[in-house]
């Protein structure tokens, strides 16, 4: 079950007092119940304002401790300048004010009245997204830590027109929270079975929802995926999501994800120094399930199919060997000189079944597919590689707006002579130079000429520290992208 805290909007009503957070922008003298609250405190805010050299600047705070008229804390926060103001910082303002107001209790009201119905519902999911808090195996509570928190009243100059520009945003908060609990779950908690039954839960909201157990995919040949899925003792899945909220008989926009749920290299062993981040390496197939529940949520105008390959990569002593070659739904085959590329094996079967069967608009993948995508582009970035100008546009424009950055990389054809094997179609490694660039290529050998996309988020998807939407740890990365990207270029 997905716990968000509880939105409720208002008319812009003068507090009696608690805490309170003021969004204000730069350049302005005090206005509306900013002004109320600084002349009811005696002026209190402004010279807190003054005497911290504060500038409104976007998503900055200020904090002001009793400034009095019963208030324990009135903390400013920056929209900067008004004329600059767009969605997505009204969001980072929205994020900083959680934060801020959690330093001080459960629940707290922000003032809005400064911002158009849409602004405010945008700082409305700031406010969602920055509260958020994966303490599910928490016994007991942190000393020193912030309160989570539960209740948040907006006041806002039009309760009811950011009511209803917050309906359609309140699903996308759904599917990033639900993309950010996937993540975040341990691995014992999240084998594929278990990840099927987080998906099933989508039919709630009118998702059609089909299983391919391990019986199936043999059938249909996905012998890529299932030599990855060999080594473990937890069944694979591939799980088609169906949401038709389009015109019938539309072809779908499609979504791809990667799900290793745990990836211990197999064979191919990976250091034991870090892999316990090895949980998120299902972090495409989170980010695509959050997709479909933001769609299906605010009944998107749109025929979508998700579709994710759930395995878990293990060592045993049936698992896949190093030389192995294994044969693809599409019938080319591959030789896996490193068990450790699992990724681009999986894809490769569920890529070619999606187009095949859905023939869609267009493909989308995500995947945290290879390291050096981390040493090309850090973690502020994720790498776009696409076969189509105009979706890798999209995607380019659509990830600048929602802050969820995307960064064009080659996909030349020599890159594919890297892949060449001397026995089999391909290998499923090219060497170490542009490694990111070669896994790319190989996926593009299974998408035919459907419009597509691979999106290699390993740096993105999980954070060591806070951003400017997400706390620390998993981030949703994705979810806002590919939402905004329907509904900008897509839908209706």
């Amino acid at each position: 079950m997905i716990h968000m805290l509880d939105i409720a909007f208002s008319d812009a009503t003068t507090p009696a007092g608690g805490t309170i957070a003021i969004l204000a922008p730069s350049g302005t003298a005090p206005a509306g119940m900013f002004a109320q609250i600084d002349a009811a405190t005696g002026g209190a805010l402004a010279r807190a304002a003054r005497a911290a050299h504060f500038g409104f600047e976007l998503a900055k705070t200020c904090v002001v401790l009793a400034p009095g008229a019963g208030y324990d804390r009135v903390i400013l926060v920056g929209l900067g300048a008004m004329d600059a103001l767009c969605a997505t910082g009204a969001e980072r303002a929205g994020v900083a004010a959680a934060r801020a107001l959690a330093q001080g209790g459960a629940q707290g009201a922000i003032v809005a009245d400064s911002l158009s119905p849409g602004l405010a519902a945008h700082a409305a999911l700031g406010v969602v997204l920055g509260s958020y808090r994966f303490d599910s195996y928490r016994t007991t509570p942190r000393k020193g830590e912030a309160e989570k928190l539960a209740r948040v009243s907006v006041l806002a100059a039009d309760p009811a027109a950011t009511q209803a520009a917050w309906q359609p945003l309140a699903a996308v908060a759904r599917g990033v929270f639900l993309c950010r609990d996937l993540v975040s779950e341990p691995a014992n908690m999240l084998r594929p079975p278990e990840f099927e039954q987080r998906i099933l839960a989508l039919r709630d909201l009118g998702v059609e929802v089909e299983v391919l157990d391990r019986d199936a995919m043999h059938k249909l040949g996905f012998g890529a995926l299932l030599g990855v899925a060999q080594g473990s003792d937890a069944p694979p899945r591939t799980v088609i999501m169906r949401w038709n909220g389009g015109v019938a008989g539309e072809a779908p926009v499609a979504f791809v994800g990667k799900g290793v749920t745990f990836d211990s290299g197999g064979i191919s062993i990976k250091p034991a120094a870090g892999m316990d981040e090895m949980k998120t390496d299902m972090g495409g197939a989170a980010a695509v399930v959050g997709t479909m529940a933001a769609l299906a949520g605010r009944k998107a105008k749109v025929n979508a199919v998700g579709v994710v390959g759930l395995v878990e990569n293990m060592l045993s002593g049936n698992a896949q060997r190093p030389g192995d070659v294994v044969r693809t739904a599409a019938g080319q085959t591959v030789e896996v000189l490193n068990t450790d590329a699992e990724g681009r094996l999986v894809l490769a079967d569920v890529l070619w079944y999606t187009q095949d069967r859905f023939k869609p608009r267009f493909m989308v993948n995500l995947a945290t597919l290879t390291g050096a995508i981390v040493v090309s582009l850090g973690v502020e970035r994720a790498g776009l590689f696409s076969n189509n100008d105009e979706l890798a546009g999209y995607l380019s424009g659509t990830g600048e707006a929602t802050g969820e950055k995307l960064w064009r990389m080659p996909l030349d054809a020599a890159y594919l002579e890297l892949l060449r094997s001397d026995i089999a179609d391909l290998k499923n490694i090219g060497g170490r130079p542009g490694g990111s660039i070669t896994a790319a290529k190989f996926l593009e050998c299974f998408v035919n000429d459907v419009p597509w996309a691979h999106l290699d988020i390993a740096g993105t998807v999980f954070s060591s520290r806070a951003t400017s939407h997400a706390p620390k740890g998993a981030t949703g990365f994705g979810v806002r992208l590919l939402d905004r990207l329907v509904s900008t270029h897509y839908e209706g």
